[in-house]
Order: structure tokens, then C-alpha cells, then sequence
């Protein structure tokens, strides 16, 4: 007797090694169809992401026998179609904590069983399920050090599904990947990114290597210099499920150095906001404390638009969101910077910072971008103090003394000696002048004189004791 069809359908986890879903739909021996339906949302760095990260993956699916089918559409009507078409018995699908997803699985799973078709969803995109981290009260956590503190009491289990050796693949009609357009054409501004990344399995690991033979030593430190390699660079491959966030964790556990216990923690802050997304699912639209709804944002296109290109005239906050243009991805004590300048002392919603965000990274994830936006204007979980506000000159001064970043992505500031380089406005004319620089024409005056910006979002917070 033939084993029956069962449906692996790749969602947040395109990988073949430590994939749950995958995993349990080749364990019973029978055919297996792969597919990959489009997920609309995604911004426009993420598209081109998706297209080498599917290339990637069908290039690996290929020589153990299966075949990586392609689907556009809405998941509720192609999955069950799908289903159909094949004559599957049951489908496999990673678990999802996006608001979107949890209704689709729930009306996915109806429309299956009157077909006699089981749905299985399986913990593959974070290290634990929503349910199983909650207080002695039994209610989800609000603030991030109990609830890292639970997590690492909970423990992760090392119990990681091996890569599947053999896969015996179903053919279907599929859209050719081409069709879906998900990479840039005119102006082609995806040069940098290319430049910079290997999306895929095995460029996730290439990377992990690489952090842990180098930067993982000191990452306690050196995560916080934009200017030097003190990152890891795994967001866009563990948002993508290019590795699981279970291996990520036991190989740092199994790492030398002091940045393994920092590390972990930016590991649980993910699932953190994993959890607060679990409990909010307007996470990225509307704030967790409730009075910030009638917080006294003073929305101003033409400031958004020189935050969005990089031209505020203030240097580190430039070479932030230039860097983000370029590559895709923006240093993360960077973000915290550019993202306080904003919602801080231009008082912008931080929606429209989130949105750019969403965008124009290629790590962009509805969780961890809605929390750590909300984290820094004030109006999410643990945003204690709410009113705290980065002074961007200071930050650049502390973080990038020797003035490494800012030269890289603010070439035109590149002479300016490291005293001035920060705050380029404060330097005796003759500086800029030797420098090249006129402000104004060279490199822009800043936006806003940061003490008065600072005094203004002040009492607006002020406000909201009122």
C-alpha cells in the first residue's frame, strides 16, 4: 500500500536542517510536495532577500529528490487547492506569531478538515511556543528580564531534526520565480546588498562561522562600535528561517569568550518581542500604553524625508540611515540612534519610522521591528524611562570615537578632524573650510538644534502626566 501525499508548505523557515515541519512531513517515508506561497507584505529590501533565499533553497531541495513549487495567492485558497490537486492527507506548516497568519491558520485548518486533511503546525520560528512562558499568575510576561530569566529556567532542549537525506518529491505546477518581480529593476539599487550578503542556508552558516571564529569574543563590547565587525549579521538569516534560532542558541552556549552570555540575551530579546506580538497583534501600529495614543506627534513630511535619505545634518544619524539604503541592514546601537533623533527631537509618529523600516531592511520582522520601535519612543513594554532621549553627538562621540562609520557613509565629512567630525556645525570656520565642507551646500545644517529638540519632546512627555 503507497504511503499518502503529505504538503510542506515553507513559511518563515527556509531550511532544510533543524526544520520541524519538514522533518515531520518526511518521516512517514511517502511523497512529499514542497511549496512556497508569495507573502505579499513583505517590503522591498525583503523581496529581493526572498528571491535568493528561495533560489537558494530550491538548489538544495533539488538534489535529494524534491521539487520546490512555487504559488502566489491568497494561502487559504492555494494550500487547500494545492491539497486537492495532490491528493495529500495532511500538511505541515511551521507555527506562526504574525496576527495575520494566526487567522489564516485557524480558517486554514477549518477548510482542511472537511476535506479530511489534517493541519499540523509545528514550534520551528522561535525557541519556545507563546503559551509555555508565563508568570506564577499565569499571565504573559511585560517586562524583559523575568521573562529572559523564565526562558533560561525553562532551558532549550538540544533536540534538533537532522537534514533530511533523501526527499521523495511531488511534481506540480508551480510560477516561475521570475514572475513573481521581486527584485529591483530601474534604478537597480540592490548593489549594495549584493554586495553585502549570501542569503540562504548555507550563507547562514557561513556567517555564524565567521562570528564565531571572530567577533564572538567580544561581542559584549564591540557590538556597541558601528565602526569595527562586532556583530553577528544573523537577523535577515534567522528572519528568514535560513537557521533555526535553536542552533543559533547552542552553538553560542558552545562558544568561548564573554559575549556568548550577551549574545544569548539578543537572542531571548527576539523572542520577547515574539511574545509581545503574541499579545499585541497591532504591535505595529498602535502603542502597548494606551495614554501614547494622544501623545502630541508633530508629523513633518520634509524632515521624514531627510531622516529617510540620510541629509539631517547630523553625522551619525546620516551614516545610519545611508547605511541602511545601501545594504539593507543598519547597525543596531545605530537604529536606537536614528530612531530617538526621530520620534525624539522631531517628535515624528514613530509609525512612519517603522514603516521605513519595514521597507528597507532586509531583516525587517513585524515583531522585532514594531517592539524595538515602540521600545524607543516610549510607548511599549519595558520602555522604562519612557522619556529617555539619545543625544546623537554624544552617542557618535562615545560609539564611533575614531569616526570609522561615520567616514564610510558620510564621505563628504571624511576630512574632518575626529573633534569636529560628530557635530560638524560647532567647528571654527577655518576646519570646514580645510576640510572641504560648507554646510549648507557641502552637507546640510541639522534639522533641529538638538537642545531645543530635546527641551520640546520633553514637554510633550510631560504631557502625558498630566
Amino acid at each position: 500500500m503507497s504511503q499518502p501525499v503529505r504538503l510542506m508548505w515553507f513559511r518563515g523557515d527556509l531550511r532544510l536542517a533543524d526544520n520541524p515541519a519538514l522533518h515531520a512531513a518526511c518521516a512517514a517515508g511517502g511523497p512529499v510536495a514542497l511549496v512556497y506561497v508569495l507573502d505579499e507584505r513583505a517590503g522591498a529590501a525583503s523581496r529581493w532577500w526572498l528571491h535568493q533565499s528561495l533560489t537558494a533553497l530550491s538548489r538544495e531541495i533539488e538534489p535529494l529528490g524534491g521539487h520546490l513549487i512555487l504559488r502566489r495567492g491568497e494561502p487559504l485558497a492555494v494550500i487547500p487547492a494545492l491539497a486537492a490537486e495532490i491528493g495529500a492527507g495532511a500538511v505541515h506548516v511551521a507555527r506562526a506569531f504574525e496576527p495575520a497568519h494566526r487567522a489564516l491558520d485557524r480558517a486554514l485548518d477549518a477548510s482542511l478538515k472537511t476535506h479530511g486533511i489534517a493541519l499540523h503546525r509545528h514550534q520551528s520560528l522561535s525557541l519556545f511556543a507563546p503559551e509555555r512562558i508565563l508568570t506564577k499568575t499565569g499571565t504573559p510576561y511585560g517586562v524583559f528580564t523575568p521573562f529572559a530569566k523564565a526562558c533560561q529556567e525553562a532551558g532549550i532542549p538540544d533536540d534538533a531534526c537532522p537534514r533530511p537525506a533523501r526527499i521523495q518529491g511531488v511534481q506540480a505546477p508551480g510560477d516561475d520565480l521570475a514572475s513573481w518581480a521581486l527584485l529591483p529593476t530601474r534604478p537597480d539599487w540592490a548593489g549594495g546588498l549584493r554586495a553585502e550578503w549570501q542569503p540562504g542556508e548555507a550563507g547562514a552558516q557561513q556567517r555564524l562561522n565567521a562570528f564565531l571564529a571572530g567577533p564572538m569574543a567580544a561581542y559584549a563590547t564591540a557590538r556597541d562600535l558601528p565602526g569595527r565587525p562586532g556583530t553577528s549579521k544573523l537577523s535577515p538569516h534567522i528572519h528568514f528561517g535560513e537557521i533555526s534560532p535553536r542552533r543559533l542558541w547552542h552553538a553560542a552556549t558552545q562558544a568561548e569568550g564573554q559575549g556568548t552570555a550577551t549574545f544569548l540575551k539578543e537572542l531571548l530579546w527576539r523572542e520577547f518581542s515574539l511574545h509581545l506580538l503574541w499579545q499585541h497583534p497591532t504591535l505595529r501600529t498602535r502603542p502597548i500604553r494606551p495614554e501614547f495614543e494622544h501623545f502630541p506627534w508633530q508629523p513633518d513630511p520634509s524632515a521624514l524625508q531627510a531622516w529617510q535619505s540620510g541629509r539631517t545634518g547630523v553625522p551619525i544619524v546620516d551614516a545610519g540611515m545611508r547605511e541602511l539604503w545601501r545594504t539593507g541592514w543598519m547597525h543596531n546601537r545605530v537604529r536606537m540612534i536614528c530612531a530617538s533623533y526621530l520620534v525624539k527631537h522631531l517628535l515624528i509618529p514613530w509609525q512612519a519610522g517603522e514603516a521605513w523600516f519595514w521597507d528597507t531592511l532586509v531583516d525587517a520582522d513585524e515583531a522585532a521591528n514594531g517592539a524595538s520601535w515602540q521600545w524607543v519612543a516610549g510607548c511599549g513594554a519595558d520602555a522604562a524611562p519612557y522619556f529617555r532621549i539619545f543625544n546623537p553627538v554624544l552617542q557618535g562621540q562615545k560609539f564611533d570615537p575614531e569616526g570609522q562609520y561615520v567616514r564610510r557613509f558620510v564621505p563628504e565629512l571624511a576630512r574632518l578632524p575626529n573633534a569636529c567630525l560628530h557635530a560638524p556645525w560647532l567647528a571654527p570656520p577655518s576646519v570646514l573650510a580645510a576640510a572641504g565642507v560648507r554646510l549648507g551646500t557641502t552637507y546640510p545644517r541639522p534639522q533641529a538644534e538638538l537642545a531645543e529638540g530635546r527641551a520640546r519632546a520633553l514637554a510633550a512627555f510631560a504631557m502625558l502626566k498630566g
